[in-house]
């Protein structure tokens, strides 16, 4: 363990904090930032944050979903059910999982309503077309839609240019992979008008068995503006079809075939195991956006923007008449027994699909003050979800339907969400800056119909509203070194899956944070404790749900503690960007049932899914302005399934190599740039994420040595 830190010295982010002086005139920031600034931290903020700038982003972007580009920034942990990054892929930032991580696009709140977790999967390519992001670990500042429990995910989609552009990138790689990106945009056009747009297809035959991708999406955008006035329409979607990997493997299984996927897997009638062919998920989403933003004069500036996104699709199953397990049994498709041969039959094999359908919209809006001493900002939004949820049987072995497809339950869910916030940062003197924040929210949520189990029906008709207040301060004795330190409280209403599987109770978090930013010419130095007091925090029990959903608990009290530092070394050619967080995250006095009625008091456990210990470095060679190499590293401590102390995933230590080659000033090209990348070179076998199945341990299997290679033609 500490022959790592040393060797890696004490390891990486892909960037530092962005610690550049931060104006506080609006009129010396593009109207295109102002778009996402009211949800944005700067220097002069007492948050946590780290900035992702666009050619970090491209310099590893060959195919892999977002989660796994932000693998080495401070305090993250991914996973992929493929195995190589394509397709499902999942992250948690402090411990906490993808559904308390807060995520807007251009400040449009992205988190699914219903479920509070972000889809990774149905933003294909989008690293093609972001500009930025930053991660605010903590409560951050307040934001739109889900709250923020472990961090705000910030997304800036691409600015225009001021010249035309095209550009093609492919990239080949490992199990098929394979990236086709066209981009291209008009430049200013008589000096108001942009446009741009991207196609992009993804495929994979991924590291697991049939655990295949095959993604596309679009994405286009066009602008108006002027010196004080910006129009921007953004639409962007996708359709997705990936093949159900969702099975994890036992310990006995990683030790014959690690590429083993019990997807699918049925009897045919001779006793021979055969796998369905269409054992897939089938989704599509459609965003479209319309921001309207002016600046009335070089203090105010205003911002208003409106949301529609459709969502449709359907994962479709084989379900084998196993009689060990409802399986196959036909009373609980709501479908009859009959008679045959003389034979009372009850169970057959059958087909279904699970349908999730929903409409998400509404609108946000700011309103920004700046002068010399105050940045202000009074803003919120409104946003409906309108979902419904259903099954159908589309096929029967021998059973005879009633309808075709015959759908055997359907439910539908309602919740409006609306903020209001005030926000502002003062600056005392020359070295003293005060910050403050309130927001108001409140949630109406409703979710009514038979679920999958025909024993369990939702019934939720509940009201939350919620006052969440932040403060700090900013002492900058001197332009190399700021301190600070804040207080924010949040809380949270449930999801739908804890509604599914319990009666839960909202949960609410005070969060400290105590800070030192050190920024000279060649170094950069960011650290931070953090002080977590949760009650009544919904953490993963390590169990999942009939569809693969984690399922979630109230654990009354429970804490995480944390430092977290990272860095940024420049020396000559080489650049050295290493991250460590050092944690502990316990529940107090944690409950278990005891299987009679009654609960065993565990004293204080290990919060699941919550490494003591997340380690990241990326060290960077420029041999010369044209070409570079960097090694990625990770390494991430045990980490518990449940909150009882069991069921551990290993630690693991995994390396990646990039190598970048451009190519500047070609006769018809303004450049080409290739790209190679090797993830884990040294053919680790390691998992990093799983679940708990009648107490046995299930590992998602991560892909060993693998490679990426890209080229890029900017014309």
């Amino acid at each position: 363990m500490f022959s790592i830190l040393a060797l890696f010295g004490l390891a990486l982010s892909v960037t530092a904090q962005n610690q550049q002086q931060d104006t506080v005139q609006n009129k010396k920031v593009t109207l295109d930032e102002v778009v996402v600034s009211a949800s944005r931290a700067t220097t002069k903020i007492p948050v946590t944050f780290t900035n992702l700038k666009k050619e970090q982003i491209q310099k590893v972007n060959l195919g892999q979903d977002i989660p796994i580009l932000l693998n080495y920034l401070p305090n993250v942990v991914t996973t992929s059910f493929d195995g190589t990054g394509i397709g499902y892929t999942d992250f948690w930032i402090r411990g906490s999982d993808n559904s308390r991580i807060n995520v807007t696009i251009n400040g449009i709140p992205y988190n699914d309503a219903d479920s509070q977790t972000s889809f990774f999967i149905n933003l294909q390519d989008f690293a093609s077309s972001i500009e930025n992001i930053q991660v605010q670990r903590g409560v951050g500042t307040s934001t739109n839609g889900a709250g923020a429990f472990a961090a705000s995910v910030n997304i800036l989609t691409d600015t225009h240019t001021e010249e035309p552009f095209t550009q093609i990138a492919n990239s080949i790689g490992s199990f098929g992979a394979r990236k086709h990106t066209l981009r291209f945009g008009t430049g200013m056009l008589n000096d108001h008008f942009a446009f741009s747009g991207r196609l992009s297809r993804i495929k994979s035959d991924g590291f697991v068995d049939r655990a295949f991708s095959d993604l596309r999406s679009y994405f286009f955008d066009g602008i108006y503006k002027d010196d004080n006035t910006l129009i921007k329409a953004v639409v962007f979607g996708g359709e997705e079809i990936a093949g159900l990997s969702f099975f994890g493997l036992n310990r006995e299984r990683l030790n014959i075939d690690r590429t083993f996927n019990d997807d699918g897997l049925y009897l045919d009638a001779d006793g021979n195991p055969q796998f369905y062919d269409r054992q897939t998920d089938n989704y599509k989403q459609d965003h479209y956006q319309l921001h309207l933003t002016q600046r009335f004069s070089d203090h105010w500036v205003g911002n208003v923007s409106f949301h529609y996104t459709n969502s449709r699709g359907f994962f479709e199953q084989y379900i084998e008449s196993d009689p060990s397990f409802f399986n196959g049994d036909l009373a609980f498709y709501r479908l009859q027994p009959f008679e045959a041969n003389g034979q009372t039959i009850e169970r057959s094999d059958l087909t279904t699909r699970r349908h999730l359908n929903s409409d998400f919209y509404g609108t946000v809006f700011s309103l920004n003050y700046t002068d010399a001493n105050w940045n202000a900002v009074i803003g919120g939004g409104f946003n409906r979800y309108d979902g419904e949820q259903f099954g159908e049987v589309t096929a029967t072995e021998f059973a005879p339907l009633p309808s075709f497809p015959f759908r055997f339950y359907e439910n539908e869910s309602d919740k409006r969400d609306f903020n209001s916030y005030v926000k502002a940062t003062y600056q005392l003197n020359d070295k003293l800056s005060l910050f403050g924040d309130l927001q108001l929210r409140h949630i109406s949520y409703e979710a009514n119909g038979p679920l999958f189990d025909p024993s369990v029906a939702l019934a939720v008709n509940q009201d939350f509203t919620f006052f969440n207040p932040k403060a700090g301060l900013t002492y900058r004795p001197n332009n190399q070194n700021s301190l600070y330190f804040s207080y924010a409280r949040a809380n949270r209403e449930p999801a739908r899956v804890d509604f599914e599987t319990g009666d839960p109770e909202p949960e609410s978090l005070n969060d400290f944070e105590l800070g030192w930013r050190y920024v000279s010419t060649n170094f950069q130095l960011n650290t931070n404790l953090y002080y977590l007091d949760f009650e009544n925090q919904l953490v993963l029990t390590g169990e999942l749900d009939e569809v693969g959903f984690p399922i979630r608990t109230n654990s009354g009290q429970s804490y995480r503690f944390g430092l977290e530092v990272d860095a940024n070394l420049n020396l000559n050619k080489w650049n050295f960007r290493p991250n460590i967080a050092l944690s502990t995250n316990r529940n107090i006095d944690f409950l278990q049932e005891d299987g009679q009625g009654g609960f065993t008091n565990l004293g204080n456990t290990n919060i699941s899914f919550s490494p003591d210990i997340v380690v990241g470095n990326v060290i960077t060679y420029a041999f010369t302005d044209s070409f570079n190499a960097s090694f990625f590293s990770k390494y991430v401590g045990e980490q518990f399934m449940t909150n009882t102390d069991s069921n551990a995933i290993d630690a693991y230590f995994v390396n990646d190599v990039n190598l970048q080659y451009t190519i500047n000033k070609l006769s018809l090209l303004k450049s080409v740039v290739f790209t190679a990348q090797v993830n884990n070179i040294f053919d680790l076998e390691y998992e990093n994420n799983g679940y708990v199945f009648f107490e046995e341990s299930f590992f998602y299997p991560q892909a060993g040595i693998n490679f990426l290679l890209g080229a890029t033609l900017n014309f």
